[in-house]
């Protein structure tokens, strides 16, 4: 921890990470080089069964702006990100995957737009890379569906909620502007987009159309093998923003979310049936 008597850092980066020994050095170091030194870099490992803890421990060593947490066990994106949150002790918090990489300058570019609004939520284009680091030649926002036709800046509160297309590893704000916003432990898979969205709802989002990271596509990556629980995550998910949010959201909007609240009921009781049919 920080002495009473340090100077806060300018930002905190979040690192989440679990078993990417393979990524995990490159996205540190990515970190570690950027043009804006004033940073504490802050490792929480989720349980980790490969090399990855070692090499953390190893980074630490050589560079005191490094703190880190490791679960004993493995206990989801969720937790790890919200202990990560209370760690932070910047002014400003950035977030980045183990298996994802910053340009040299990204925080330097996204804090001088914060510098002429620090009430921003600032985030950017990013380049798609293969397991190797080979760009693929696609762009982030290209990639994901809700990303088309949807605005991404200014008071985007009605698009994130319609579907997430935040890239979470170029997400950068003031961090006492979280007020108590946190990643839903009661959700499995979609915690950031109800983040996203709870974030919307305070504050404008600021995009830089031009890749300050790059986002990696490979065998590792987050996979859906049930689709039950990620179906039962949406009901949450539509259920929690129409009780939160229903008297602030559009006619259309509230008609949609009720829609595909009800939808995704319909489709765990078949798939639940056709389980049981399946023994």
């Amino acid at each position: 921890m920080s002495g009473k008597n340090m100077p806060r850092p300018c930002v905190s980066v979040l690192m989440t990470s679990y078993n990417y020994e393979r990524f995990i050095p490159d996205a540190i170091e990515s970190v570690l080089n950027q043009t804006i030194s004033d940073i504490e870099l802050i490792i929480v490992d989720d349980g980790s069964t490969d090399s990855s803890r070692d090499i953390i421990r190893k980074y630490q060593g050589q560079d005191d702006r490094i703190r880190t947490l490791f679960h004993p066990e493995n206990m989801g994106i969720a937790r790890t990100v919200n202990d990560g949150i209370g760690m932070a002790e910047g002014i400003f918090l950035a977030s980045i995957a183990s298996d994802d990489l910053w340009m040299a300058d990204k925080l330097e570019k996204q804090l001088l737009v914060l510098s002429k609004d620090e009430d921003l939520i600032v985030w950017s284009e990013g380049v798609v890379i293969d397991s190797a680091g080979t760009p693929n030649g696609m762009y982030f926002t290209q990639i994901v569906p809700d990303a088309q036709g949807s605005r991404k800046s200014g008071y985007i509160f009605e698009d994130l909620l319609a579907g997430n297309f935040i890239f979470g590893s170029t997400r950068i704000l003031k961090r006492e502007n979280l007020d108590g916003i946190r990643f839903n432990e009661a959700l499995r898979y979609l915690n950031d987009h109800q983040f996203a969205v709870d974030l919307a709802y305070k504050y404008d989002y600021f995009f830089i159309d031009e890749p300050l990271a790059c986002y990696r596509v490979h065998g590792k990556n987050t996979q859906i093998r049930d689709p039950v629980p990620f179906i039962v995550d949406l009901q949450k998910l539509y259920g929690y923003f129409l009780q939160r949010y229903g008297r602030e959201i559009s006619l259309i909007r509230r008609y949609e979310l009720w829609a595909r609240y009800y939808w995704q009921m319909i489709r765990i009781y078949q798939m639940k049936r056709r389980t049981g049919q399946n023994g």
